[in-house]
């Protein structure tokens, strides 16, 4: 039996909402004993004895809305150059997109999928399926035969599905089936072909710009059409204040709805574009200083239940062009932790607020056992200095693609270890 002891360890409990000194024990893969204080007799003389000198320990981070290249883009990041990133920023379990060639349509390529991430990654890899064929919003696909090959959910990811009754019937099924299904709220025509959120700095830039109210409005609509249908529901990555009150309304109305937000539009603002950086053409598009920290009280109001990475890797080629013609979106695996802990450190938000958002939530609306600190638990950890300062630097990431708006900037928190049921996936021997 394989017996870990962490000791003079700082526990955050998402689920007590506790931060404090605590020890931790694992047996066989899973958490078997934990408790306050010093730790008790170890007694087992093969037990492996982790001094965490005082350092953070929290539950793995579950990540979702991970896009990964294969099949079709390996190029741009591969399951075992995904799961190196993840397993070096404490990401625990991958939750990844179907927006690949092809999509994730069909059992066939998700059981691809899945195969390839369990020889290749070194963390728990979890797939959410497409809610249409070919992501093209015309034809729902099996989404029964999906959810017994172990999709999580479903998305079309930011392929809006532009027809109402579409959607409506997708949604219908889903339902009746108890399946999530997750969007990515936007008008379509009101966003297509925008590069930044308009405003003055757009104007000042000449840059082709969308409303935040397009937002507002695909958001409405799906709301609409999940009180009609009664189905689950997840808005992926909300980014605008003017989003805020139909989230309220729909939650308080007793609807099964939840919202997450892009670390990065936590953490940054339209002015960080600056002069045309490409690395920070997101979608949707980072918003205006107020819309962030909108967003951000809306996390600490439980409000928005998910932080996620939004992990979108994209080769040098497709970014080293003009603003408006360069590709959008930025590798997140390794940078959501230190890029989330700038709010705690900013005092916006405390660890097991953040913890609740970054694991424990995101686990409890895909139904994954993770994100918990509790006996019984899969001994999924993440061992971490959340005020070691350090300098990103891009080249060192281990993702494939290196586009992160972060390179150069100055960041607090390091992963010292990582554990994927009770097997050490990042750091050291000891902490």
């Amino acid at each position: 039996m394989t017996v870990i002891h962490f000791t003079n360890a700082r526990l955050i409990d998402p689920e007590a909402g506790t931060d404090g000194p605590g020890w931790l024990r694992v047996e066989n893969a899973r958490i078997g004993a934990i408790g306050t204080g010093s730790h008790p007799s170890i007694g087992d003389q093969d037990a492996d004895v982790i001094d965490c000198n005082g350092k953070c320990l929290a539950p793995g981070i579950v990540d979702i809305g991970v896009k990964i290249g294969e099949p079709g883009e390996r190029h741009k990041e591969s399951f075992r150059s995904a799961g190196l990133a993840a397993a070096a920023g404490g990401v625990t379990t991958m939750v990844i997109r179907p927006d690949t060639t092809p999509a994730i349509d069909t059992p066939e390529t998700l059981a691809f999928a899945t195969r390839r991430a369990g020889d290749a990654a070194p963390v728990n890899v979890r797939s959410l399926a497409a809610l249409t064929k070919g992501r093209a919003g015309r034809e729902m696909c099996e989404i029964g035969f999906l959810m017994d090959a172990g999709a999580v959910g479903f998305t079309d990811c930011d392929h809006v599905v532009r027809d109402p009754k579409v959607f409506s019937r997708a949604l219908t099924y889903a339902a009746s089936l108890g399946a999530l299904v997750m969007a990515h709220p936007q008008d379509p025509e009101l966003s297509s072909e925008a590069a930044v959120t308009s405003g003055k700095f757009a104007s000042l830039r000449g840059l082709p710009a969308v409303s935040p109210i397009a937002e507002r409005m695909g958001l409405e609509r799906d709301l609409a059409l999940v009180e009609m249908t009664r189905a689950r529901y997840h808005a992926d990555a909300l980014s605008t204040a003017a989003s805020l009150p139909a989230l309220q309304r729909a939650k308080k109305a007793g609807l099964d709805v939840s919202a997450g937000v892009n670390v990065h539009h936590l953490t940054l603002n339209e002015l960080d574009v600056g002069d045309y950086r490409t690395f920070f053409k997101l979608k949707p598009p980072l918003r205006s200083e107020i819309d962030r920290q909108a967003m951000v009280e809306a996390v600490a109001s439980g409000l928005i239940d998910v932080i996620s990475s939004m992990h979108t890797p994209q080769d040098e080629e497709s970014k080293r062009l003009p603003f408006e013609e360069a590709a959008s979106g930025a590798v997140g695996l390794e940078t959501l932790l230190p890029a989330a802990l700038r709010l705690v450190h900013a005092g916006a938000l405390n660890l097991p607020t953040l913890w609740r958002a970054l694991s424990l939530n995101p686990a409890k609306r895909l139904d994954l056992p993770g994100g918990r600190l509790e006996v019984g638990a899969p001994a999924d950890l993440v061992l971490f200095d959340a005020d070691a300062p350090f300098v990103l630097d891009r080249s060192k990431l281990n993702s494939k693609s290196k586009n992160t708006p972060f390179d150069g900037a100055t960041m607090q928190g390091r992963v010292l270890g990582t554990w994927v049921a009770g097997a050490r996936v990042f750091g050291g021997a000891h902490a």
